[in-house]
């Protein structure tokens, strides 16, 4: 999603009466005691449980998330086969998502259909005559759910944030970032040797005639014109507003005045295109390549689209590469796993309704808010006795952090998908159904103002974000699960230590990252800093890129530092603020003692206890190079070796792996 900003926050709140002591405390049964707390923290906080819980053979991981995603999905199953199993009103928010699921599990259905299902797609490419021809495909294919060629989306105007506009950015990888295609390193040439013959398998499953190899070169061709991710986090060298006139001169192949009607958009005034060169690399490639090589590209990205639901042979093939050489995963999760994965993504807003009624706590909101105001008072604290800061930028900082707006729970209003038609044993169909439905709710936004109530997260997803053209987080309903508390309420601790640090802190201090930073209160692109602070920030990123730097993740493969500045800056502002919120409470003031832990080894090792995941070293190779999220050992103790009540709190000492001169260390906010 556009300038979504991800962070995690896992705490279930149910008020049940229990007494700790019957209950194995999570925070203290996790750790691994024979390893030095400041050599490395993430082992000493998770491994214990790391070490009696492998990877399945059917997770590319393995952790906090997988058991709090383990319980989430077999909820979602239940509305689901609880919705199949029923009689419904046709239309109904129920029959759609019984249907659907119905339809997914199906599998002699969907093997019976095969390939057939996008057969008068592939025919219509087949009749491409001519260059004009396959760029007006080319944005046709966009309407269905695909996306070859480029990236295209309507969203808010970065510098008018009350205005929808057209964005036009990089894309059409089957392998997504650039590296894969142009590193010189072993690991990236298995990879590609790997993935043309994929395209084989692919090309020969779906019984389209075509050269793999020239599919390969075709998209090596278009990665060449791409800006690597670290390229990609800058708003201001991504943002080039355009007239389409000026659109047409960049790239005089191809005439947008027929391509934007394909998109389903009328009366263009002007579109932001994030990667000029690109789109002049596109127009290039155009005619350095043939028609029948384009139309070869644009059958293997429908199918690659649309693979998870063409029968088994495509589907397994599909996971063999995506599942098992690019990230290391040994077997397909079970089809109802698969088929409820889907339905959510399909119809999560229908049963995201279902899943507030059914499971959600009572009283979800509220702590979500009281617990996120706290930090945001923390937070106004913090940049007031700020040493580094003019009196005049604070002023400006404190106007924005107090204009965050924070969507919590689920929606007040949810989306209207009575016009979606889901059938019976139509798999592919329904999918495609609900991906036209999609892009037809985006571009009709295109002229209207922004919508600021929309969300964009469902209340059983497992995650949350910061938009800055909002100036908003969201922070769905099921994050407020946290593994081991189930019945009770969690103390303090572990509340501001997940919920507080490494939920609201870190989404907040997005807002204040390298990326929005450069946002003002109202969410547009704006400099509202004086030069001499915002020097000063910089100076504070550019100390957390290189320290993120140094960190090896797996076969000599770093951390990319500038890449991953903007999350790395969030996870050190949201574990200071959790633990200055935590400060504020009884537990800590008290010096109340749980488990033999004081409150503030107790925090910190509930702020570890929220990045407690095992990766397989194939998935940690691809996040290193697509991912702007570190690995989460590194979300630890890359945060923690800058934070001086950690040293504190368990006497890290030099010549420990994670002590770092407090000369040395960084702090922002």
């Amino acid at each position: 999603m556009k300038k979504l900003f991800f962070g995690l926050l896992f705490v279930f709140i149910h008020l049940v009466s229990c007494t700790p002591k019957d209950i194995l405390d999570p925070i203290v049964s996790h750790r691994d005691t024979t390893i030095v707390a400041g050599d490395d923290f993430f082992s000493y906080a998770n491994g214990g449980w790391i070490k009696s819980n492998p990877i399945p053979a059917s997770e590319k991981s393995n952790g906090i998330f997988q058991i709090i995603q383990d319980t989430i999905n077999n909820q979602i199953k239940s509305i689901c086969e609880k919705a199949a199993d029923e009689e419904h009103k046709v239309g109904s928010n129920k029959q759609k998502i019984g249907d659907f699921y119905r339809s997914g599990m199906d599998s002699v259905a969907i093997d019976q259909v095969g390939i057939k299902a996008l057969q008068h797609e592939l025919n219509t490419i087949d009749a491409i005559q001519d260059t004009q021809a396959v760029y007006e495909n080319m944005a046709r294919l966009h309407t269905l759910g695909a996306a070859p060629g480029f990236a295209f989306y309507v969203g808010q105007d970065d510098k008018i944030s009350s205005k929808n506009a057209l964005f036009l950015q990089q894309g059409g990888l089957g392998l997504r970032q650039q590296e894969y295609y142009l590193n010189s390193d072993p690991a990236s040439m298995k990879i590609r040797s790997a993935y043309v013959a994929h395209l084989s398998k692919i090309l020969q499953l779906s019984s389209i005639s075509g050269s793999a190899s020239a599919l390969m070169k075709l998209e090596t061709a278009l990665a060449k014109h791409s800006r690597k991710l670290e390229a990609l986090r800058d708003p201001q060298k991504n943002y080039n507003k355009m007239s389409i006139s000026q659109l047409n001169t960049l790239t005089p192949h191809i005439n947008w005045n027929l391509v934007f009607p394909k998109l389903k958009i009328q009366k263009v005034d002007s579109v932001i295109v994030g990667q000029p060169e690109f789109f002049r690399g596109l127009d290039q490639t155009l005619t350095t390549f043939s028609v029948a090589d384009w139309k070869l590209y644009l059958k293997w990205s429908l199918v690659n689209t649309y693979a998870e639901f063409l029968g088994s042979s495509i589907e397994k093939q599909n996971f063999s590469f995506y599942g098992t050489v690019m990230n290391g995963v040994k077997v397909q999760k079970p089809r109802w796993k698969r088929v409820v994965q889907q339905t959510d993504e399909s119809l999560g807003e229908l049963i995201g309704q279902v899943y507030v009624a059914e499971y959600l706590p009572k009283g979800t909101k509220e702590k979500l808010l009281e617990i996120g105001n706290s930090i945001r008072d923390v937070y106004a604290e913090r940049i007031k006795k700020l040493d580094w800061m003019s009196a005049e930028t604070k002023v400006k900082a404190l106007s924005k952090l107090q204009k965050i707006v924070m969507k919590v729970g689920y929606p007040d209003q949810w989306k209207d998908l009575s016009s979606i038609t889901i059938v019976p044993n139509a798999y592919c169909q329904n999918t495609m159904a609900i991906k036209v439905w999609e892009y037809d709710y985006m571009v009709k936004k295109y002229g209207k103002p922004v919508d600021r109530k929309e969300w964009g997260m469902y209340p059983q997803t497992y995650n949350a974000y910061y938009n800055p053209s909002n100036n908003e987080i969201c922070v769905p309903a099921c994050n407020i699960i946290v593994p081991g508390f189930e019945g009770r309420m969690p103390d303090d601790a572990v509340l501001y230590g997940i919920i507080g640090g490494s939920t609201f802190g870190h989404e907040i201090t997005h807002g204040f990252d390298d990326q929005g930073s450069q946002y003002d209160e109202n969410g547009n692109l704006n400099n509202w800093w004086t030069p001499s602070d915002y020097e000063k920030f910089t100076q504070k990123t550019k100390a957390i890129v290189a320290l993120f730097n140094r960190f090896e993740v797996v076969n000599g493969k770093h951390v990319n530092g500038e890449a991953t500045q903007g999350e790395n800056i969030a996870d050190l502002g949201g574990v200071v603020m959790g633990l200055e919120a935590f400060k504020k409470t009884k537990q800590y003031q008290n010096n109340e003692k749980i488990s033999g832990l004081s409150p503030i080894k107790r925090y910190f090792l509930s702020y570890a206890y929220a990045w407690m995941v095992n990766a397989r070293k194939e998935y940690l190779m691809q996040q290193v190079i697509q991912d702007v999220h570190s690995p989460a050992k590194f979300r630890i103790n890359g945060p923690l070796m800058n934070c001086t009540e950690f040293y504190k709190a368990f006497n890290v000492q030099p010549g420990q792996k994670m002590y770092l001169p407090e000369s040395e260390r960084i702090t922002i906010w």
